[in-house]
């Protein structure tokens, strides 16, 4: 899984493990949860590293006819002034 250069975070410098993980990514104007996406995450900060390959074969996924395994309801408020 591990296809990036970098072995720590450019944020903090925290070492960055294999993992996959849940996104939320938007495509198209709609909101999708993503299960078990392929990621790097800093040990550290927590910060997520993705494969531009990986984002590449979501939005295809996206694109075609794809399996759902749940909907969910989702409340959009404004935070307070």
């Amino acid at each position: 899984m591990s296809r990036t250069k970098a072995s720590t975070c450019e944020f903090c410098a925290g070492r960055l493990k294999d993992k996959r993980v849940t996104i939320q990514h938007w495509f198209d104007g709609r909101l999708y949860e993503v299960e078990k996406v392929a990621a790097q995450l800093c040990q550290d900060c927590g910060e997520r590293y993705y494969h531009a390959e990986t984002l590449d074969a979501i939005d295809a996924m996206l694109r075609s006819k794809h399996p759902v395994e749940k909907r969910l309801s989702v409340e959009v408020v404004a935070a307070p002034s």
